[in-house]
């Protein structure tokens, strides 16, 4: 039995706990959330699981072997660094591992001495839909040169406090949202950045809202080209006044021999039935010679659908995480890998406000 700490129990710990109630011998023992209204969904969910003040108090307990780190993004560091000095466990923490810069060099410092298993929560990895591309997109391409992604969607949605709202607790959208995409390019191109350009801001989204008379300064579009070692070039194109789109992401590679295409649609919950039933996940793979695009559809269990926002892929990542543990395997997901996508993002915030390209080689 695998038993659970959830530290921090809102929209995206909720996710993380209907999942891991689909996993053989597991349970969630344990949770800290300060909202009541967040903390009493919880209870909905796993009733017999305790209800910690604070951090401090879950660490305490003997019953949790494991914890699942699903807080505001700028507390994600320094819970890490807490947990390291009272008790070693092995981690899931959502992303974005840090939000600035400065953060890094104390990240490193934490990665360099923590002794047990910590995999950072890149759930777009493991999307059925996006395992297949990956599966296939060497084979279909020849080689990838080019390859872009976009994800037309809904906006920001509400949280606790309001904390999304602000650059200063999110690291800016580009880091926020787009950490998850800065991950896939590495992972498909299996290379590094070496320079980064885009453009970005704030266009329709949360313009009229205030809190304690401060607007929100998050962006709702933009465009990142990336460049990389080998010469490969990734593009993202985000937009986050587009929930009407059919699909939510599209990646497409795109090299000597052919083209790759990805189509994701968005969480069930969004989907509008009275225009007909969601879009089935698909692939279009598109050969130069002789030319003929083939679909390859790539259902989600509905099951899966129903315990997330991610296309069933908070469940295949607890699935492979609760292996690693198990087995003694590491992480597929390492904390260099969340540290890339946070630095890619970053830089990519940094050239959107700037209007320069940024350098990523040390």
């Amino acid at each position: 039995m695998m038993r659970y700490g959830i530290v921090g129990s809102g929209m995206m710990g909720q996710e993380h706990i209907r999942n891991i109630a689909l996993l053989a011998d597991t349970a969630v023992t344990a949770y800290v959330e300060p909202d009541d209204g967040m903390a009493a969904a919880t209870r909905g969910l796993v009733p017999e699981a305790a209800r910690c003040a604070d951090l401090t108090g879950l660490l305490r307990r003997n019953d949790v072997d494991a914890l699942v780190i699903a807080s505001p993004n700028h507390c994600h560091l320094g819970q890490l660094q807490e947990i390291a000095a009272t008790r070693a466990v092995p981690i899931l923490v959502e992303k974005p591992l840090y939000t600035e810069t400065r953060q890094e060099d104390d990240l490193a410092a934490f990665a360099a001495h923590y002794p047990a298993p910590i995999w950072v929560a890149m759930e777009y990895r493991y999307m059925p839909p996006v395992a297949k591309f990956r599966e296939m997109v060497e084979q279909a391409t020849g080689g990838v040169k080019m390859l872009t992604i976009r994800e037309h969607r809904f906006p920001f949605l509400e949280k606790v406090g309001d904390w999304n709202r602000f650059n200063r607790n999110t690291g800016g959208t580009l880091v926020e949202k787009c950490c998850h995409f800065f991950d896939l390019m590495r992972l498909i191109l299996r290379d590094e950045p070496v320079r980064v350009m885009a453009s970005a801001g704030q266009a329709v989204n949360h313009m009229s809202e205030r809190y304690h008379g401060e607007m929100p300064d998050i962006w709702d579009h933009g465009y990142v080209i990336v460049d990389f070692a080998k010469g490969a070039r990734a593009m993202l194109e985000l937009c986050m006044f587009a929930e009407g789109s059919d699909y939510q992401e599209e990646i497409s590679a795109i090299g000597p021999d052919g083209k790759i295409q990805s189509f994701v649609p968005g969480p069930t919950r969004f989907w509008n039935f009275d225009v007909g039933p969601q879009p089935v996940p698909h692939l279009i793979v598109s050969p130069r010679h002789p030319t003929g695009p083939r679909r390859v559809d790539v259902p989600v269990d509905k099951q899966l659908l129903e315990a997330g926002d991610h296309n069933g892929a908070t469940y295949y990542q607890h699935l492979r995480f609760l292996e690693a543990v198990r087995k003694g395997r590491r992480p597929e997901v390492t904390l260099a890998d969340g540290a890339a996508a946070v630095r890619m993002g970053l830089a990519a915030q940094e050239a959107a406000m700037t209007g320069k390209a940024v350098s990523l080689t040390r």
